[in-house]
């Protein structure tokens, strides 16, 4: 039987280009799975997984990081099994690819990821282990899975109104403004070196805020005394929620109303006067604000159900042992 040529549109699959990365450390290899006689090794497992476990390193110790790694690499182990299973629908429907698809996607991921110097990138693939053939092959098989999965994963899926308003009434939080206020903010920092440093600093730090009091203008008085980052634009931090600022000077600002100004607040070494110009109240973005982003995430979801469900018919039928 002739072989038939897959024709989707290969280049819009976006996960296709892998990232060239460190090697992970060398394991002691073996067979983490057969999926209709074809073996995943152990290695490959940690190959997916390592970029997730050196991220949960960084964040877990203890039973926890072991419990998270375990996780980690049973959802490699399920991946992998789920590309398998694709490449093997690939040859089972005697599709065929054109070389010149893998060659262009090779070419890609020098341009982009080396500058398209090619023995930068073979010097990496020589680091991580890689032949040229072996890495050829990988680059095959994500094609093939991105291909199948767009050729084999099809429907309307397009969220309904009533869908769209559904899930705004349900998920109101998510859309959430928080309360905001316009702050100015002058900061005076004393030496810590200096026993009087702190006292002198207090005092001139009185004495501009008399200054604003008696009609002095907060922002040129924040352009010429403020000591941090914003003095240029006159002490103006834009519009701030509770969580820019720390607790205690989140405290002061979201008591003041509209054109007040603060007392001196003191926090170690540093002197801070504080000045609202307006606030907003938290509020509900309406929906035809966020109706193209909910629209869209419903949309993804259908898509994630049809693909999962292809993929579980590739598993009832198939024979897969994990070891």
């Amino acid at each position: 039987m002739p072989s038939k040529l897959l024709v989707p549109l290969l280049f819009a699959v976006a996960f296709l280009v892998p990232q060239i990365r460190a090697a992970d450390p060398e394991v002691i290899d073996g067979v983490a799975a057969v999926v209709n006689g074809d073996v995943i090794t152990f290695s490959q497992v940690q190959e997916v997984s390592g970029p997730r476990e050196r991220t949960l390193r960084e964040t877990y110790t203890g039973q926890e990081l072991i419990d998270k790694i375990k996780e980690a690499r049973l959802a490699a182990l399920s991946d992998l099994i789920d590309r398998q299973l694709i490449v093997q629908e690939f040859k089972k429907k005697e599709y065929s690819l054109p070389e010149y698809v893998v060659d262009d996607q090779i070419q890609s991921i020098i341009k982009e990821e080396f500058a398209g110097d090619r023995q930068a990138f073979m010097r990496t693939l020589n680091a991580q282990g890689y032949t040229l053939s072996k890495f050829r092959e990988v680059q095959r098989d994500k094609v093939i899975v991105g291909a199948m999965r767009q050729n084999n994963v099809k429907g309307n899926f397009t969220a309904t109104p009533q869908q769209i308003q559904a899930y705004y009434d349900a998920n109101k939080q998510e859309f959430v403004t928080p309360e905001q206020l316009k702050l100015r903010m002058i900061v005076l920092n004393a030496d810590p070196l200096d026993a009087n440093s702190a006292d002198s600093t207090k005092k001139m730090a009185d004495e501009i805020r008399e200054k604003v009091k008696g009609g002095a203008d907060f922002a040129t008085m924040a352009k010429t005394y403020s000591m941090d980052g914003t003095a240029e634009s006159g002490g103006d931090w834009g519009f701030v929620d509770r969580k820019t600022l720390n607790q205690q000077l989140t405290d002061v600002a979201f008591r003041l109303s509209p054109g007040q100004m603060s007392d001196v607040v003191q926090i170690g070494d540093s002197f801070y006067i504080l000045y609202c110009e307006s606030k907003k109240t938290s509020s509900f973005v309406p929906l035809p604000e966020v109706r193209d982003g909910i629209e869209k995430k419903l949309e993804q979801v259908q898509r994630q159900k049809a693909t999962r469900k292809w993929i579980d018919s590739l598993r009832e039928k198939a024979y897969i042992k994990i070891y």
